[in-house]
């Protein structure tokens, strides 16, 4: 790495001129010997910082044909096994592309990520090797994660494998679609406003949003510190439940992760039943604006059928998962801002793993051309530099605080239930819209289906969804809603409707699903 080139006069007056100091060309000059000096601490640290650093290991891959790319739901493609032994032996995972394979073009969705090759494995991808899976690819992604529709990944929009009209949903797109297709045995998905339930959801798949802290984040591309999860995308809950145990737990390089963290065993968990649970059907999950009846009919059905198997089903109301949208908005929007814009995507301020190589890539790649920002990323950044240049971080600060009482609202109602249960998106998969049409259509198409999963991202509250039934032919996601790290009754409540509806189906010219 060539050294950090020493600021001229110019170069400080103008970060001078930048903040207002009031600095005159008088005042530059005397402090420039001071800056001068103190920056030469910054090549002493890329020093030490580059004799420690690993070098990418020689990894086979390419970068299928459209021919050969069903659902353009592939970003390249590998075959990565490192033992043929361990409880993913012989399974095939493709990773989402927002997260690191070492030696393996990562792009995360966006031509300001595009050329990037990662140096190290990040934990979820060095534990599902260690398990014996093979890692078949990567995964389209959206434009740095940020949309929940499949139109706005650089390589083009991601087909739908139940209509190939209608997005696979996002920001997970890729994996959704490889997974509903049996192209691949299970996915890994990342999921800041639903991220893995709404392709689960439109796909027919099971997507389980962890616990906030339960999985390392640690080689992900993050957008919110707060608001960053990881987790699997499956095609039954028993899959689920055991890529899960796979990959959580501590990893030591992540601080969202509580010191004292224990994993269950999520698989066999399963082993334990639902019978006698009590299950809350969220009443505030029904009915919105944009609810389509045949999805609020659908999941109703299922939770009859979760009654007829011996669970206890009931309604509860928690009035505050009305206002979590509204919440999640100020912190994705301003946090996203901040952190995954202006400070490269890893922000500052916080003691754990960084990629410092990422970071300059992306920072500098965007830097030198903001147009290839997606159109969601540029909305993001219109609305959140203006509201931060205005109030100064105040309504981020607001929404953090009233994150607590959003949270302690789902926590009432969870003290009588064991689960809450709602639509997991109030729509089915919409037909992609042209990503050239008019802006307010692309806005609302990417990100329209948030209102029910965004709330859990801000509380950090395991989620899950899975398939409620189909309406007209198309997927209907339900979403279980469990105690913070109670993982193990979300997935056991799963797989008793698993159970009781005999599978999942799949679509046409897929494997059908085990349950």
């Amino acid at each position: 790495m060539p050294p950090l080139p020493g600021p001229d006069h110019d170069a400080l007056a103008a970060v001078s001129s930048g903040y207002g100091l009031g600095l005159s060309s008088d005042d530059v000059a005397e402090y420039h010997p001071a800056v001068t000096g103190l920056l030469a601490s910054w090549d002493v640290v890329a020093e030490l910082y580059e004799a420690e650093a690993p070098a990418p290991p020689q990894r086979e891959w390419s970068r299928p044909d459209r021919a050969d790319n069903p659902y353009n739901a592939w970003y390249v493609q590998t075959s990565i096994t490192e033992t043929d032994t361990g409880p993913l032996a012989g399974r095939t995972v493709a990773i989402k592309d927002n997260t690191a394979v070492a030696g393996v073009p990562m792009t995360n969705g966006s031509d300001t990520v595009q050329g990037f090759v990662p140096s190290t494995d990040a934990t979820i991808v060095r534990r599902l090797l260690d398990a014996g899976a093979t890692i078949a690819g990567k995964a389209v992604c959206e434009d740095l994660c940020f949309a929940g529709a499949s139109i706005t990944a650089n390589t083009g929009d991601v087909e739908n494998p139940w209509d190939p009209s209608r997005t696979a949903g996002g920001s997970s797109s890729g994996s959704g679609a490889l997974v509903a297709a049996g192209l691949v045995d299970m996915a890994t998905g990342g999921d800041q406003g639903g991220s893995i339930r709404i392709p689960a959801a439109n796909c027919g798949l099971v997507g389980h949003k962890p616990t906030w802290g339960l999985v390392p984040y640690t080689g992900a591309f993050p957008i919110e510190f707060t608001i960053d999860h990881v987790g699997p995308i499956t095609r039954t809950v028993g899959d689920a439940a055991l890529m899960l145990s796979v990959i959580a737990g501590v990893d030591g390089h992540d601080p969202r992760q509580p010191a004292d963290l224990e994993p269950a065993d999520y698989l066999g968990a399963l082993g334990q039943g639902a019978r006698g649970l009590r299950v809350g059907v969220l009443r505030e999950g029904f009915g919105l604006a944009e609810s389509e009846p045949e999805v609020d009919d659908t999941v109703r059905a299922a939770t009859r059928a979760l009654a007829g198997a011996g669970l206890d089903v009931r309604d509860v109301s928690v009035p505050w998962h009305l206002h979590g949208p509204k919440i999640w908005d100020v912190i994705a929007t301003e946090g996203a801002t901040s952190q995954m814009i202006e400070t490269s995507g890893y922000g500052l301020n916080w003691k754990g793993l960084y990629d410092p190589e990422l970071m300059h890539h992306y920072g500098a790649q965007w830097a030198a051309d903001p147009t290839a920002f997606s159109r969601t990323v540029k909305f993001v950044l219109l609305a959140g530099r203006y509201s931060l240049d205005t109030t100064h971080g105040r309504h981020y600060g607001m929404a953090r605080n009233l994150a607590p009482k959003l949270a302690a609202a789902y926590d009432a109602a969870l003290a009588d239930v064991d689960v809450l249960v709602l639509p997991t998106l109030p729509q089915r998969a919409t037909v992609r819209p042209d990503r050239d049409g008019p802006v307010v259509e692309t806005l609302g198409r990417a990100l329209e289906m948030l209102a029910n999963t965004a709330p859990f991202d801000v509380t950090g509250h395991p989620a899950c969804s899975v398939p409620a039934g189909l309406a007209d032919g198309l997927p209907v996601g339900m979403m279980i809603v469990g105690r913070q790290f109670g993982d193990a009754t979300v997935l056991r409540v799963a797989h008793a409707f698993e159970e009781a509806v005999g599978g999942f189906p799949a679509p046409a010219g897929a494997p059908a699903a085990m349950a």
